[in-house]
C-alpha cells in the first residue's frame, strides 16, 4: 500500500514537473541564439580590427621607410656641407681681419694691406694791430684730406702710399718701399727725413694745432731718398740720404740726415734723449728763406722773415728731450740752423725751440709713444663704452729767432695753450689759445714799431682711420 502510494506520488510529480523543464530549455536556447549572435559580431568586429591594424601597420612601415630615407639624406647633405666648410676653412686659413679705424687684412706669407686716411679741418681768427696793414680776422682751411694705403709682402717688404687733396691741390705726401731684416729697415721714396722729435711725430698726434715755429720755417719736410734705421733696445739710430721734394725735382740738391734715440723707461716713465744732424748742400743759384706764421696755418701772414738768402749750404742739428709719467708728459727742443752763404759773407746761425708740459684730466690716460717718437693716445673709457674719452691740457712757450749775423729776421715768442679731447681712439677736437710775441717784426705799425703782440685762436676737427 505504501508502495503504491509512493510510486503514485512520483509519477504525479513527474507529470507537474515536465511542462517548467520545457519551459526552461526554451529560454536556454534563446539565450544561446543571443550570445551565438553577439560571437558572430564579435567575430566579425575583431576581423574589421584586424585588417585596420594591418593596414596602420602597412602605413607605419612606409613613414618608417621615408623617415630613414631622408634622415639618409639629411646625414649625406650634412657631410657635404661640413666638406665646405673644411674647404672654404682650408682656402681662408691664416687670413684675418682686424679693425683699426679701417679694415687691416693680414694673411699667411707676410701679406698685409690697409687703407689709411686723415681729415683736419681748422677754423678760428687772428688779431693783429690795425696799423700793420696786414690781414686778420676769421679765417679756416682744410688742413689735411689725405688718402693712402700701407701694408707689407713677404720677404720682409712693405710699402706705404699717401696723397693729399687739402688746398686743392693733388700733393704725394709719402711714397715709399721698405725692406726689414731683423733689427735693421730699409726704405727708398718719398720720406720724412730725421731731424727733430716734432717732425717726426705724425700730425695725427701732436698736442697742438701745429707743430713748433722752427719745423716749419727751417723747411722740415719730406723729401726723396734712402734711409736706414737700426733699432735694438733702447737705441735707435736714423740715418739718410736725400734729394728734395718730390715737387721740387729735379734739381740738384741733396741732403744727409741723421738721428741717434736712447728711450729707455725708469719704472712706468717713458725716458726720451735724442739728437740729431742735418747738411744740405744746394745747387749754384739756390736760395733759401725762412719765415713762419703766428701759430696756425690758415693765416698767410708772417711777422718774422729773412727773405731770399743765397746760400751754398746748411748745416743744422737738434737736441731733444721728453718723458711721460702716467698722465703727465713733458717735452723740450732746440734746433740750431747754419746757412753757408757765399762771397765770403759772415754765415748766419737762427735757433727754434720750444718747452711743453701736459696733463690729462681724465683717469687713465697717457700720451702715447712708440718708434722714438709720441703716437696715438687711446683713451682709457671711450665715448660708445660708457665713458668720455679723454681730455689733455698742454702749455708750450716756443722760440725762433731768425736775427744773426746782420740777418735780421726777427724774433718770435709764443705762449700757447691746447685743451684736446679724443672721444675715441681716432676723433680728437682741439682749441688753441696762443698769443705771439714779436721783435723786429718785419711788419712795422704806422708809428714804426716792431715789437707787438698778435694773438690766435684755432679750433680743429680731426678723424683718422
Amino acid at each position: 500500500m505504501k508502495r503504491n502510494l509512493l510510486l503514485t506520488g512520483s509519477v504525479s510529480a513527474m507529470l507537474f514537473a515536465q511542462p517548467a523543464l520545457a519551459q526552461d530549455n526554451a529560454e536556454l536556447a534563446a539565450e544561446l541564439a543571443e550570445m551565438r549572435a553577439k560571437m558572430a559580431a564579435m567575430a566579425e568586429r575583431i576581423n574589421t580590427l584586424e585588417a585596420e591594424l594591418a593596414e596602420a601597420d602597412a602605413k607605419a612601415d612606409a613613414a618608417t621607410a621615408e623617415a630613414n630615407a631622408a634622415a639618409a639624406q639629411a646625414t649625406a647633405a650634412s657631410e657635404t656641407a661640413a666638406t665646405a666648410v673644411a674647404a672654404a676653412e682650408k682656402a681662408d686659413s691664416g687670413v684675418k681681419v682686424a679693425f683699426k679705424g679701417a679694415p687691416e687684412i693680414k694673411a699667411d706669407g707676410g701679406w698685409s694691406f690697409k687703407p689709411r686716411g686723415r681729415l683736419q679741418y681748422d677754423v678760428g681768427f687772428t688779431s693783429v694791430p690795425s696799423s700793420t696793414g696786414r690781414n686778420d680776422g676769421f679765417g679756416s682751411e682744410a688742413r689735411r684730406a689725405r688718402l693712402g694705403v700701407s701694408g707689407d709682402m713677404p720677404g720682409g717688404f712693405g710699402y706705404k702710399f699717401e696723397v693729399d687733396f687739402a688746398g686743392n691741390d693733388v700733393a704725394v705726401t709719402d711714397a715709399l718701399i721698405s725692406y726689414e731684416a731683423g733689427d735693421a729697415e730699409i726704405a727708398v721714396g718719398q720720406m720724412n727725413n730725421f731731424q727733430s722729435l716734432e717732425e717726426l711725430t705724425s700730425s695725427l698726434h701732436t698736442s697742438f694745432i701745429e707743430r713748433a715755429a722752427f719745423t716749419d720755417a727751417f723747411g722740415f719736410e719730406r723729401r726723396v731718398g734712402a734711409a736706414a734705421t737700426f733699432s735694438s733696445g733702447d737705441v735707435l739710430i736714423q740715418t739718410g740720404l736725400f734729394t728734395d721734394n718730390m715737387e721740387d725735382l729735379s734739381n740738384k740738391n741733396w741732403s744727409a740726415d741723421g738721428r741717434v734715440v736712447f728711450n729707455p723707461k725708469a719704472g712706468d716713465t717713458q725716458l726720451h734723449f735724442g739728437g740729431s744732424v742735418h747738411y744740405s748742400d744746394l745747387e749754384a743759384g739756390e736760395t733759401v728763406r725762412y719765415r713762419q706764421r703766428p701759430l696756425v696755418h690758415f693765416t698767410s701772414e708772417r711777422f718774422i722773415n729773412t727773405g731770399n738768402l743765397g746760400a751754398t749750404s746748411e748745416f743744422g742739428f737738434g737736441l731733444e728731450g721728453a718723458f711721460i709719467a702716467g698722465p703727465f708728459h713733458g717735452v723740450v727742443e732746440g734746433h740750431w740752423q747754419n746757412v753757408n752763404l757765399p762771397m765770403g759773407a759772415a754765415d748766419p746761425t737762427f735757433f727754434g725751440g720750444y718747452a711743453e708740459v701736459g696733463y690729462f684730466l681724465t683717469k687713465g690716460d697717457t700720451r702715447g709713444y712708440k718708434g722714438g717718437k709720441f703716437d696715438r693716445t687711446k683713451p682709457a673709457n671711450p665715448v660708445g663704452e660708457g665713458g668720455m674719452g679723454s681730455v689733455q691740457l698742454n702749455a708750450r712757450y716756443d722760440r725762433l729767432d731768425l736775427s744773426d749775423a746782420g740777418i735780421v729776421g726777427g724774433t718770435q715768442d709764443g705762449y700757447f695753450l691746447s685743451l684736446v679731447w679724443k672721444p675715441t681712439d681716432y676723433t680728437m677736437l682741439l682749441a688753441n689759445y696762443g698769443k705771439l710775441d714779436y721783435s723786429n717784426a718785419v711788419h712795422p705799425t704806422a708809428t714804426g714799431d716792431t715789437d707787438y703782440n698778435v694773438d690766435v685762436v684755432g679750433v680743429r676737427a680731426q678723424i683718422d682711420f
